[in-house]
């Protein structure tokens, strides 16, 4: 913890000063066991770097999203409420997912927000428990309460089949952020609370076998604006304290995944690129900085901060560049021919035989995913 804080500290003072920051590795990087699988194709590789979401409480064997599955063009899938229907919601869920399952070639993360509060895809009022929000647990910050909740949720999601959750949030309390604190998914502005708080989802979703995917990367709470709408930019509002959360949770060697942030950070990165999009943030300060070595993933790749930006082919290939190493497509854009899965797979194949990405970085992405697929608790 010192080491750590030693690191913030360096980093305010280089800030206060306008200066560059010098980030050293004070982190400690997690011990995985790599899984090599050779050989695969490259579509299946390429495949394992991309997760979707797709329409109906149902498998429909057209569907361009199952379709992908089956040709392993697609590794992972994420499920929102409009997957759960609305009558036998559990039994009708466990049977889409376990039909996902069956067409894949490989094993998928089968994915899911589920944070509590308002973000909550399994409702009550369908027959799922209740899970209060962030921000309650946080303000109560009592570890028999918080286990007590995210042991529900986690053996709630495990049982119906789901294996990977995007929780918990990371990010500062901060009630002007429109997406984040006004809605309640921040625990505390507390980093020491949050790392209490996270380490006890971490455990809860272990116990069960499901891994987790801490958000927003490298801290969205102090955001004014939503990135779902467009561009925001923390430059003027972001405070080095909340990397403390990551740095923690990542020297203690239990950090499955992260997620980016879409946010401008002209404090970590003067070209102010989207922190998914810039190498200075997830290469230079996550996993050279932090020592992270685990899966990166992008949050959605359709949220306007993104794509109202950016070419499609261009914010797939600054994504990867930049360290990441699984796009998200959340496929809430219906009808758009661009962001049907054989395109996006397509032109992520496209650039890797014409060299523009390199094929050992498809290699080393899609040996964390295995790795972390294969990881067991």
């Amino acid at each position: 913890m010192k080491s750590f804080l030693v690191f913030i500290g360096t980093l305010a003072l280089c800030l206060s000063t306008n200066a560059s920051p010098l980030l050293n590795d004070h982190g400690r990087k997690e011990k995985k066991t790599i899984h090599h699988q050779e050989p695969d194709s490259l579509d299946i590789k390429i495949g394992q770097l991309i997760i979707f979401g797709f329409y109906g409480t149902s498998i429909n064997k057209n569907d361009l999203v199952y379709k992908a599955v089956q040709e392993g063009k697609i590794g992972n899938i994420i499920v929102y409420g409009r997957n759960v229907s609305n009558s036998n919601a559990a039994a009708n869920l466990k049977q889409l997912i376990s039909e996902f399952q069956k067409a894949a070639p490989i094993p998928l993360f089968i994915s899911i927000d589920q944070e509590g509060g308002k973000v909550n895809r399994l409702k009550p009022e369908l027959g799922f428990p209740f899970m209060p929000s962030a921000l309650w647990l946080g303000t109560l910050n009592n570890a028999d309460t918080t286990k007590f909740y995210t042991d529900s949720l986690a053996y709630t999601i495990s049982q119906l089949g789901f294996n990977l959750n995007y929780a918990p949030v990371l990010d500062v309390y901060n009630p002007l952020c429109p997406v984040l604190g006004a809605r309640e998914r921040c625990f505390s502005n507390d980093p020491a609370v949050i790392t209490k708080q996270a380490e006890l989802v971490l455990s809860s979703h272990h116990s069960y076998g499901v891994k987790t995917v801490l958000k927003h990367f490298p801290g969205h709470g102090n955001s004014l604006a939503d990135t779902h709408l467009g561009i925001a930019d923390v430059t003027q509002t972001w405070q080095p304290y909340e990397l403390i959360p990551y740095g923690n949770l990542i020297k203690e060697g239990i950090v499955d995944a992260i997620m980016t942030a879409h946010i401008v950070n002209g404090r970590l990165d003067t070209s102010l690129l989207p922190a998914t999009l810039s190498k200075k943030i997830i290469t230079g300060i996550l996993r050279d900085s932090l020592g992270f070595n685990g899966v990166v993933f992008s949050d959605d790749m359709q949220m306007k901060a993104i794509s109202a930006q950016y070419s499609l082919e261009q914010s797939i290939f600054m994504a990867f560049d930049a360290g990441v190493d699984v796009v998200m497509f959340s496929n809430n854009i219906p009808n758009v021919k661009d962001y049907e899965p054989a395109n996006v797979h397509s032109i992520i194949k496209k650039m890797v035989l014409s060299g523009k990405i390199p094929i050992e970085k498809v290699d080393a992405s899609y040996k964390r995913v295995m790795a972390l697929k294969a990881k067991t608790f």
